[in-house]
C-alpha cells in the first residue's frame, strides 16, 4: 500500500486538508473557506480561535470522503498556518479573547522609547523610528495597555500554529519555522532571545508565557482521542513540526538554494531565498527561519501584494464579475484579458504598489501611487500597471537580496494565487529578465509542510533529497526580449526614483490628514 502524508494548510482565506504521496503527488484535497472576521473598530481584524479549529475539523472530515484517501496508509500529519495571528491562552487551555489577525492594523501610541545603551545605539544607527514603529505595531503592547486583565490571566501567548499544535496533540510546543512576529526571538540563533536583548524591552513578556521551541521536522506529539473524534485523523498519528505558510511555500516550490528565488503571488507578495548563513537583506531587519532546520529565508514583503487584485475586482471589476458568474469561471480568470489588451509598460502608467505601509522599506509613511495618467488610459491599463508595479517591487527586493548576500538570483519559481495567471507569470519573467517557473502543484505551502513531515519521518535523509523527489517544474515562461527592454528602462529610470521623490510628500500627507498615523 502506497504511504500517504496529511498536510493541513490553514491560510488567510481558507483551510485545506491535503493528502500527498511520498513523491509529492496530490492525492486528495478538501477546502473550507474562511470568510467571517470581526472588525470591532476600523482597521481591527479579529477571529474566534474556536472557529479556526472548527474549520480545520471540517476540512479534515471532508477529505476522508474522498475514495483515494486511506486512513490506514497515513504515516503522519503536519500543519502550516498563516503567520503572526496571535492568541492569548488561559490556564484552563481556553482562549481569553479573540485572536488578533495578522492583517490587524491597530497600533499602540505613546509608548516610552527604549533608553540606556540600546536607545543610544538606535539613535546612532538611525533605527529609533523603526524600533518605535515595531513597538507600536506589537500586539503584546496593545493588550498590556488596553486589556491588562487579559494579559494578567494569560498562561501562554502563542501563534495560531502553536494553538493548532495544542488542539491536535495537547502539547504546548511551537516550531521555530513559524516565528515571524513581534516576540523576543533571536532570528540568528533561532531561539528565544538572550536576557540582555533589546527585544525584551520593546515587547515585554514574562518568559514563562512563551512556548518551548523546536525546529521543523521535530515530533510534536500524537493526535489525541478528542482531536481524533473532531477531525477524523486517526488517534495516535504523529504530528511533526512544519513552518509558516510562506516558509513552507518556498520549499514546496523547490527553492532550497540561494540562487533560486521564490516569488509568492499571494495576499502579501514576497520574494524569498533560502540561505544557510545569516544575512540581513535589510540592515537590522532579520531573515525569518526557513522550513528547513537552521536555515534562513531572506524575505522582502509587499504587504498588499496580490490583495490588489481583490481590491481591483471589488472597486472596478463589476463587469468581469457578471461575466464570470455567467460563464461559471473565477473572476480573476477574465483579468488576463485586460492584461493582454495592453502593451508592456501600460503606455507609461506606473504604479507604486504600497497600498499598506511597511516597517522600513517602504517606511511607515508610504502610500500607493499611480503616475503617468493620460486620456488614453483605461481600466485595463490600470490593472496591468498594478501587476507590473508588484513585479517592479519584487525585482527591487531581489536586487537588494543579491547585493546583501553576494549571490545572484539566476531563476525564479512562482507560487500563490496570482501564479495561476499566465499573463502575470509572463510579466514576472519579462520584468526580472529570468525564466519564471511554476511548481507541479498549486498547493505549494501544503507540499512544503508534507516535505517537513517526510523528512521528520525519515522517508528522506535531507531536504535536497526530499525536494528532488517531491517537487518539480510544471511549466516555464521565458522572457520576451522586447518587453524586457521596455521594463528595464521603466524600472531603472522611473520606478526606482518614485519612492525617493514621493517620500517627502507622503510625510506631508500624513501630517495633514493623519493617515497613516505617524505615532
Amino acid at each position: 500500500m502506497e504511504p500517504q502524508l496529511l498536510a493541513i494548510d490553514l491560510g488567510t482565506q481558507s483551510c485545506r486538508a491535503l493528502v500527498f504521496d511520498p513523491k509529492g503527488n496530490l492525492i486528495a484535497k478538501s477546502q473550507i473557506p474562511i470568510d467571517t472576521f470581526s472588525t470591532p473598530e476600523p482597521g481591527w481584524v479579529e477571529q474566534d480561535p474556536e472557529l479556526f479549529w472548527q474549520i480545520v475539523c471540517q476540512a479534515c472530515q471532508a477529505v476522508w470522503e474522498m475514495p483515494s484517501v486511506r486512513k490506514d496508509a497515513l504515516l503522519g500529519v503536519s500543519i502550516t498556518t498563516q503567520r503572526s495571528t496571535i492568541i492569548n491562552l488561559g490556564a484552563d487551555g481556553k482562549p481569553l479573547r479573540p485572536a488578533i489577525h495578522w492583517s490587524d492594523q491597530r497600533r499602540t501610541p505613546g509608548l516610552k522609547p527604549i533608553g540606556g545603551f540600546w536607545g543610544l545605539a538606535f539613535a546612532i544607527t538611525g533605527m529609533t523610528p523603526t524600533v518605535s514603529y515595531l513597538m507600536a505595531e506589537a500586539e503584546i503592547n496593545w493588550i498590556q495597555k488596553y486589556q491588562p486583565e487579559i494579559w494578567e490571566k494569560t498562561h501562554k501567548y502563542m501563534l495560531l500554529s502553536g494553538y493548532m499544535h495544542y488542539r491536535l496533540t495537547g502539547e504546548l510546543v511551537e516550531s521555530t519555522g513559524n516565528m515571524a512576529t513581534y516576540m523576543p526571538f533571536d532570528y540568528k540563533k533561532q531561539s528565544w532571545s538572550g536576557k540582555h536583548d533589546w527585544k525584551w524591552k520593546a515587547v515585554p513578556i514574562e518568559k514563562e508565557k512563551l512556548m518551548p521551541l523546536v525546529p521543523p521536522t521535530t515530533l510534536i506529539g500524537q493526535i489525541t482521542k478528542e482531536a481524533a473524534q473532531a477531525t477524523g485523523i486517526p488517534e495516535g498519528l504523529p504530528l511533526y513540526a512544519a513552518a509558516s505558510d510562506k516558509a513552507c511555500e518556498v520549499i514546496g516550490a523547490g527553492c532550497v538554494e540561494p540562487n533560486v528565488a521564490c516569488l509568492s503571488f499571494g495576499t502579501t507578495a514576497t520574494i524569498n531565498t533560502t540561505h544557510y548563513k545569516y544575512v540581513e537583506a535589510v540592515p537590522l531587519l532579520p531573515p525569518y527561519p526557513a522550513a528547513i532546520p537552521n536555515a534562513y529565508s531572506l524575505e522582502i514583503q509587499l504587504y498588499r501584494g496580490f490583495w490588489l487584485v481583490s481590491w481591483f475586482k471589488r472597486e472596478f471589476g463589476h463587469n468581469e464579475q457578471r461575466l464570470a458568474q455567467k460563464r461559471g469561471v473565477p473572476t480573476e480568470a477574465l483579468f488576463d484579458d485586460l492584461i493582454n489588451s495592453v502593451p508592456a509598460g501600460s503606455l507609461g502608467l506606473m504604479t507604486q504598489p504600497y497600498w499598506a505601509p511597511g516597517l522600513k522599506l517602504p517606511g511607515p509613511e508610504a502610500k500607493g501611487a499611480v503616475i503617468g495618467f493620460g486620456d488614453i488610459h483605461t481600466r485595463a491599463h490600470v490593472y496591468r500597471s498594478m501587476i507590473e508595479g508588484i513585479g517592479y517591487a519584487l525585482r527591487e527586493g531581489a536586487e537588494r537580496t543579491s547585493k546583501r548576500s553576494r549571490i545572484p538570483i539566476e531563476s525564479i519559481r512562482i507560487a500563490g494565487g496570482g501564479s495561476q495567471s499566465p499573463a502575470a507569470m509572463q510579466i514576472a519573467a519579462d520584468i526580472f529578465g529570468l525564466p519564471a517557473s511554476r511548481p507541479h502543484v498549486y498547493e505549494a505551502s501544503g507540499l512544503g509542510a508534507a516535505m517537513d513531515l517526510a523528512v521528520g519521518l525519515g522517508l528522506y535523509p535531507d531536504f535536497k533529497t526530499a525536494v528532488s523527489a517531491m517537487t518539480r517544474i510544471h511549466d516555464t515562461f521565458e522572457p520576451n526580449p522586447k518587453n524586457q527592454a521596455i521594463y528595464d528602462e521603466l524600472y531603472n529610470r522611473v520606478y526606482l526614483e518614485m519612492y525617493r521623490r514621493l517620500k517627502p510628500l507622503y510625510h506631508e500627507i500624513s501630517d495633514i490628514t493623519g493617515y497613516p498615523p505617524s505615532d
